[in-house]
This record gives structure tokens, C-alpha cells and sequence, in this order.
């Protein structure tokens, strides 16, 4: 069995359907959106029907992946997805995969692409509770993305590689610091025995996993410095 996994779902019928809606005035353009504020670690909470995951955005080493997902999380995009998937590892010890949520390419939520960031830049690999960009090819990447349930080295870049796919890899941009518990449970939740296409089918949840709300959280405050050693004589 092939071990590189694409992440990317199958576009939804949405998009096809869209070219025979009735055509509509079209809206004057609202203003754009500031950039988001990035601090070198940005928290937050996504709470879903299977309980919260807090994560840690590394937007020190994974910017442009980091302030995509904070696009989303500011104009409350990611607000009422679904994780949809829950890939089972034929190998290994369980828990082993990873699971899925996103915009899946709804034109409501949907924002513009970003660049590929590899983990051989980076250095964020592809460990248990990590959060990774899908995407179909490098720099195609919007608003889908993974979290591990192991470590998977083969979605790291291989730069060496002959095989393009290898060579990029997927971009990692974080990890989950609370909430490993509430990601076992969309794993383990039922798969459905019909759905997906292709590579993907035997990986689509029967049930969707609703996510309710994701938000920026404090990172807790820093311990005080301990008083400095009086000075000897």
C-alpha cells in the first residue's frame, strides 16, 4: 500500500451546480479585512459536538499557514464545518491516521490559496497531535486541514525525493496542546461503508462531526522571573 496519503477531500457537488444558479446583481465588494495580528505561538479553541481541541499555531516558523488559518478563525469561516474524515492506518499500532474538517471548497466560506510551506523550511514536522495543511497540489492549499493521530513521517517534504509529491510534502503549522481525547473520538467515531471516491472511500465518517465555534484564547501568562541573587561581597 502506497504510503503517501493525499489530504485533500473530493470537491463538493456545490461547485459543479453553481454554473446553473440564476445569475444575480452582483454585491458591491466589501472592504477587505485587515491581516491578522501574528505572534510566534497564537492559541486556539475549536469546540465541536465530540468535545474542544485547543491548538498552538506556530506562526514564528509556518506564517503564511498560520495566518490562512486565522483568516478563517477571525471571519468565523471555519464556524459549522464538519470533520468528515477518519483515515485508519492498516499498519502500526492504533491510534494511527488522522481525521479531517474544513470548508471542503464551499464558495460561502472558501478564501484564496496560499503558497506551499514544506517542513524541511519550516521545521515542523508531521508528529502525533499535529495540524497540517490538505491540499490537492503545493500552493493549492485554502481552508482544509488534518490533525494526526500519529506520526507520519512520509507527509514530511523529502527534498531529495525524485517524485514531486514527496519532495513538497504537506505543511504542518502546529499541534494540539488540549484535546487529544476529543480527536480520538472523531476517529473512533463510525465509518461509512459508501461514501467517498476513490483512495478516500472507507475514510468518510458516516456522521460528520459539527464543529461549533473556532476562537483566539489567551496563552497563559509566563511565570515571574524568581528575584535575582543578592550580590556577594
Amino acid at each position: 500500500m502506497n504510503r503517501r496519503f493525499v489530504l485533500a477531500a473530493a470537491l463538493p457537488l456545490l461547485i459543479a451546480l453553481s454554473a446553473a444558479a440564476p445569475r444575480k446583481a452582483a454585491p458591491h465588494p466589501a472592504p477587505p479585512l485587515p491581516e491578522p495580528v501574528l505572534h510566534d505561538t497564537e492559541r486556539v479553541a475549536m469546540t465541536t459536538e465530540a468535545g474542544t481541541i485547543v491548538l498552538d499555531l506556530d506562526g514564528k516558523h509556518a506564517p503564511v499557514s498560520t495566518a490562512n488559518f486565522l483568516r478563517y478563525v477571525d471571519q468565523k469561516r471555519f464556524d459549522g464545518i464538519v470533520f468528515y474524515r477518519a483515515m485508519h492506518l492498516d499498519w502500526g499500532t492504533p491510534p494511527n491516521g488522522l481525521v479531517q474538517a474544513g470548508v471542503r471548497g464551499d464558495p460561502k466560506r472558501v478564501l484564496k490559496p496560499i503558497a506551499h510551506e514544506p517542513t524541511n523550511v519550516t521545521g515542523v514536522l508531521h508528529k502525533a497531535g499535529t495540524i497540517s495543511m490538505a491540499r490537492y497540489a503545493p500552493g493549492t492549499a485554502t481552508g482544509d486541514f488534518s490533525i494526526l493521530l500519529s506520526d507520519m513521517q512520509g507527509l514530511d517534504a523529502q527534498p531529495d525525493s525524485t517524485n514531486p509529491e514527496a519532495q513538497a510534502g504537506y505543511a504542518a503549522f502546529g499541534h494540539v496542546v488540549e484535546g487529544m481525547d476529543t480527536v480520538r473520538r472523531i476517529w473512533d467515531a463510525p465509518i461509512s461503508a459508501t461514501a467517498g471516491e476513490g483512495a478516500l472511500k472507507g475514510q468518510m465518517l458516516e456522521k460528520p462531526v459539527k464543529v461549533l465555534t473556532v476562537r483566539r484564547i489567551a496563552l497563559p501568562a509566563a511565570p515571574p522571573s524568581p528575584p535575582a541573587s543578592p550580590l556577594a561581597n
